[in-house]
């Protein structure tokens, strides 16, 4: 049943809306001023609110910025008299509705409350439908998340995985999962049946390293007996995933930048070109900048892999995943070894929840899966918890600590962080029931309801 909220000062017309209203089956509540407005806003969510603008000695602007302060997506519908118009005007592009005059006809009421609230409607369909949209993005891209941050990586996936022939290059912290990105370019994109040859460029020497990615012909050295396919023609139609490309011996970065502006290559010890047709996909933990200043990495060659840049964020920056992701490996780990483990405590949620993962992803998945090698329980409590994490004491006070870096940073986007991982905190800490969130963060419900939707940490049913 929806909810709508009428707000104005005279008796008479609230009551005569109710009465209009109560018709088509909503659920009214009245309210004759600002105070009481906000009163009952932050402990019920309304899908539409009919607001007078001329509130006595207050404003109803004023109070339209504050009710979107605490719903972002509310609608509101203004009322106004003759000489307000050009106030209700103004009301439109602040986000409102629409609004309409006095004397109304019960029928107009009825008419436009009715096109409002199919708006809301459609506006709540289409967020389910792009939530369903991206989990199945993330189906096909074999990725464990729901974190804006790894959503926006999947789009990045999807959107360079057309395109292909674009290079891309992938950085991030070791383990958080690069060659998994890698992967998924590769098998979204129209290669996706063809080959994907990896190959991680600090493994070999590179003598080693540069036969593996070329090849040799017979006799090109010592021990060449016999002719050997490189990668690249190996690959060809399909993809060339060079991980770790931070690490490749200067000399080798010269041919690798010939192959990528030529595609050709040649063997070891050969005398032709070969045509060759891969997407080159690179991939690096090192900051490639530095390396260019310090002469360990061609400016080149940088610019030529880096045509489509993908950042994938350190897991501790992305903790809305931690949950899923622990699901995942469970279930995997628990049925590979013949576990009865199913679950994981809320004190051992919240001990990994907390908890930076300098080792990101692979971290994780090595701690499930070591916690099935040795424990025969059903649910993994704090006791089976590496030191390392369990030792960790829950923080009776936040440390707020900052330094500014030398370049500066956005002070919009660390706050944002900050309150987005301790709303994450506090949910954990309820088991995300919302009402004990919010008193726990001293958050009016409302309010708490818009920053669960903008950082996307509690679904809508």
């Amino acid at each position: 049943m929806d909810k709508i909220l009428i707000v104005d000062d005279e008796t008479f017309i609230r009551e005569n809306l109710e009465r209009i209203l109560s018709e088509d089956g909503y659920q009214l509540y009245g309210a004759e001023g600002p105070i009481p407005a906000l009163q009952i806003s932050e402990q019920e969510e309304f899908d539409l609110v009919l607001l007078d603008l001329n509130l006595g000695t207050a404003s109803g602007l004023d109070l339209l910025k504050k009710l979107q302060t605490i719903d972002p997506n509310i609608l509101v519908i203004i009322i106004t008299g003759y000489g307000t118009v050009e106030t209700a005007v103004q009301a439109l592009k602040m986000g409102a509705y629409d609004y309409i005059k006095k004397p109304f006809k019960a029928d107009a009421i009825r008419l436009i409350v009715k096109l409002a609230l199919e708006r809301r409607s459609l506006q709540r369909e289409i967020r389910r439908l792009r939530r369903r949209s991206e989990t199945a993005l993330l189906e096909q891209a074999n990725m464990v998340g729901s974190s804006s941050e790894l959503l926006q990586v999947v789009r990045q996936v999807e959107d360079v995985a057309q395109h292909e022939t674009a290079t891309v290059l992938i950085t991030g912290e070791s383990g958080t999962g690069k060659e998994l990105v890698a992967r998924a370019i590769h098998n979204l994109s129209p290669r996706g049946k063809q080959p994907f040859i990896e190959i991680n460029c600090g493994s070999l020497p590179f003598s080693l390293l540069e036969s593996e990615l070329f090849g040799h012909e017979k006799g090109a050295f010592t021990d060449a007996h016999n002719r050997k396919i490189g990668l690249f023609e190996e690959a060809n139609g399909g993809t060339v995933f060079l991980d770790e490309i931070g690490e490749m011996d200067m000399s080798l970065q010269v041919k690798l930048l010939r192959v990528l502006e030529d595609r050709k290559i040649r063997r070891l010890g050969g005398n032709r070109n070969i045509d060759i047709d891969v997407r080159v996909i690179a991939a690096t933990n090192c900051d490639l900048s530095e390396a260019i200043k310090e002469k360990n990495f061609r400016e080149d060659l940088f610019y030529r892999l880096n045509v489509f840049p993908i950042f994938v964020p350190p897991l501790r920056e992305r903790r809305d995943d931690i949950p899923l992701l622990l699901d995942h490996f469970l279930s995997r780990y628990s049925r590979e070894f013949n576990r009865p483990l199913r679950e994981v405590s809320r004190d051992a949620l919240g001990l990994l929840s907390r908890y930076h993962w300098p080792g990101n992803v692979r971290e994780l998945r090595n701690m499930v899966e070591r916690i099935c090698i040795m424990h025969r329980d059903e649910v993994i409590t704090p006791q089976m918890l590496p030191r390392e994490v369990s030792g960790l004491e829950p923080r009776q006070q936040t440390d707020f600590s900052c330094t500014i870096p030398p370049e500066g940073l956005c002070l919009e986007a660390v706050v944002e962080n900050l309150e987005k991982e301790l709303i994450a905190q506090a949910l954990t800490l309820t088991s995300a029931n919302v009402a004990k969130t919010a008193r726990l963060l001293n958050l009016a419900r409302g309010t708490l309801r818009y920053k669960l939707e903008k950082y996307h940490l509690l679904d809508e049913d």
